[in-house]
């Protein structure tokens, strides 16, 4: 009885820490880790998405010597198959970024802020491959397409205040981006505004210029 009790207990811990029934991972790098879960968590189908870091050498990266450990800002992205493809994830993210510049993101610059595409499985990879294939071919970017394509390894979530920061502090979120030259590169590039580009209603607004006064005279 008692060494059924402890079998229970085990399965019951395997099931709640596994991924919902249905939904998929993914995971992408594409600079500041605050714009990348901002624009994600817009897109109908995606169900959370966690700023975190990987790539790196050494475990349990914290934001002070991530970029030391050789980790990139990144977000892990859990959704539902059946709503949005990887296919969709994968147009949606080349949409978001630079994929023609290797050290940095816009104003964030650092191998920590390259972009990438790190692939949970070989399904994942053929697709991501194809997509920047097809990239390079479009003629978008007139540079070579040098967003990489790794095997994912170990994911750490960033620290609490860092997620969903676009919400928990809008007005600095707000100045970071608008000041950042990510929005109007690809408002460039793909002739629209790609911080509207998706299928879910986005509730941000933009500060007056007397709510930003304020918030920086308090400083």
């Amino acid at each position: 009885m008692k060494k059924y009790f402890i079998f229970c207990l085990l399965l019951m811990g395997s099931t709640m820490s596994a991924k919902p029934i249905g939904q998929e991972k993914a995971l992408f790098a594409g600079g500041c880790f605050w714009c990348m879960e901002s624009d994600f968590e817009k897109l109908s189908g995606v169900d959370t998405v966690i700023s975190g870091y990987i790539g790196g050498v050494d475990p349990n990266p914290t934001y002070e010597n991530y970029a030391g450990k050789g980790y990139i800002e990144a977000v892990e992205i859990t959704y539902d198959p059946s709503i949005v493809t990887y296919n969709k994830l994968l147009d949606f993210f080349w949409r978001h970024i630079d994929p023609t510049d290797a050290n940095g993101q816009f104003v964030d610059r650092g191998k920590q802020y390259r972009s990438g595409i790190f692939y949970l499985t070989e399904e994942q990879k053929k697709l991501a491959e194809k997509s920047k294939q097809e990239l390079q071919k479009s003629g978008n970017f007139l540079k070579p397409t040098v967003t990489e394509i790794v095997k994912a390894t170990q994911f750490y979530p960033a620290e609490e205040y860092h997620q969903d920061y676009h919400t928990k502090n809008p007005w600095r979120y707000w100045w970071y981006r608008s000041n950042s030259g990510r929005d109007s590169f690809l408002k460039k590039i793909w002739n629209s505004d790609t911080t509207k580009q998706a299928d879910s209603n986005d509730t941000f607004k933009k500060p007056s210029e007397a709510e930003l006064r304020n918030l920086f005279d308090k400083e």
